[in-house]
């Protein structure tokens, strides 16, 4: 059996004003996901847990099938995991992001979507500034970075607020807070004298992409631990993506990541490159789990324009052509869905459950439901249909059957 999952990351949103009361999903036009949706069990899931952040770590984790209430650990040790960055049990890993703050407002999260040469040089820098030998500085891509701090001194894991949640907001009531979040601050304001100081990064400036003012900690958390997806159900597979998080679950769960050129994270990633990856995977493989950011990205940037074209790019360059490819089996399943809304009023994710379709060429026990007009928030809750713990959709996928 092929299983294939095709994650829009924030795909789903609120009804906008502008848009006559109509959601992105709505107004773009996606063919293709309007058909799934049309000869799928398709509904609502709950990705997050109630009471947990909605995050793109705990949401995606619920989607690759684990509980994240039994086994998220923080978002940094997942992404941590993918960059080969080893871990002892002590040990709490931080999410580093570049960012741009002006006047005490969070103005981007992204550093204006630095170009990884150029954090790099800064994360060095800060790095080389820095007095804690017990706290690590390693270098990702783009505005996303990892800091390990070894033997962590303290019972519970520093709190921290994720810079995407605070875009346009001064960020006094959202900085590190409890144990050892001084030193977590400390940090972030020598980031700041770092990079006015450096002549490196002043260099740096005037070669390549990006605004950055300092860098924001969060997301910390310690190593994980999961049986893979081998171990439960006797698959093994892939993952496709631009952001470390989504190799990172995937290495957890026994995957091996595949990189494509060209996948940026961004409006302008290769959904073209990463189809073609992924039918080219399938070919010897059971499981590809195919992530495509822009959405999301989109959203926090409180784009319309931007979120309904990477919505429309994710369903003509994506979805169809993975869709046309699967017909080649006799026996498989599709997985489309966003991993939490990422609403372009608020900027930030919520945890409302999201529309899901799932295809499974063997059919299954689903029950009889209207036939979808298309792929939308509205139209799935008129399904009726609800899966309340999305982790529980991999089962669906091999069996066919829903959950009692």
């Amino acid at each position: 059996m092929k299983l294939a999952v095709l994650l829009g990351d924030g795909m789903a949103d609120e009804p906008i004003e502008s848009l006559k009361g109509r959601t992105p999903l709505e107004a773009a036009h996606i063919p293709n996901m309007d058909m799934l949706a049309a000869q799928g069990l398709f509904g609502l899931a709950r990705t997050v847990p109630t009471g947990m952040n909605p995050g793109s770590d705990t949401a995606n984790l619920s989607v690759f099938g684990y509980d994240p209430k039994k086994y998220y650990t923080g978002r940094a040790p997942l992404e941590a995991l993918n960059m080969g960055i080893e871990m002892g049990p002590d040990d709490v890993a931080f999410r580093c992001n570049i960012v741009n703050i002006n006047d005490g407002v969070m103005c981007d999260f992204s550093g204006g979507h630095i170009e990884s040469d150029y954090a790099k040089i800064v994360i060095e820098e800060l790095a080389a500034a820095s007095k804690y030998e017990n706290i690590e500085f390693y270098p990702g891509v783009s505005y996303r970075h990892i800091v390990i701090w070894r033997n962590f001194p303290f019972q519970k894991v520093t709190d921290a607020t994720p810079p995407h949640d605070i875009t346009d907001r001064e960020i006094a009531d959202y900085l590190p807070a409890g144990e050892g979040a001084d030193i977590l601050n400390k940090i972030m304001e020598l980031s700041k004298e770092v990079i006015t100081s450096s002549q490196k990064i002043k260099d740096a400036a005037s070669h390549f992409k990006g605004s950055p003012t300092s860098v924001w900690l969060w997301g910390g958390g310690t190593k994980p631990k999961a049986d893979t997806l081998k171990e439960r159900f006797g698959i093994t597979g892939y993952t496709i993506s631009a952001v470390d998080l989504i190799h990172g679950i995937g290495r957890a769960a026994g995957l091996k990541p595949l990189y494509v050129e060209g996948a940026t994270g961004y409006i302008d990633t290769n959904y073209k490159g990463k189809a073609e990856a992924l039918c080219e995977a399938l070919k010897t493989s059971d499981y590809v789990y195919l992530h495509v950011e822009s959405p999301d990205e989109s959203g926090h940037e409180g784009s319309l324009k931007n979120k309904i074209k990477s919505i429309e790019d994710f369903d003509r360059l994506v979805v169809g052509p993975v869709w046309e490819n699967l017909q080649q089996y006799d026996d498989f399943a599709l997985l489309v869905m966003p991993d939490h809304p990422t609403p372009i009023s608020t900027k930030t994710h919520s945890d409302d459950p999201v529309p899901f379709i799932l295809y499974r060429s063997q059919g299954g026990g689903f029950p009889e439901t209207e036939k979808a007009s298309g792929y939308s928030e509205k139209e799935a809750e008129k399904s009726g249909v609800f899966i309340d713990q999305a982790h529980r959709l991999i089962e669906i996928m091999i069996t066919g059957n829903l959950p009692a």
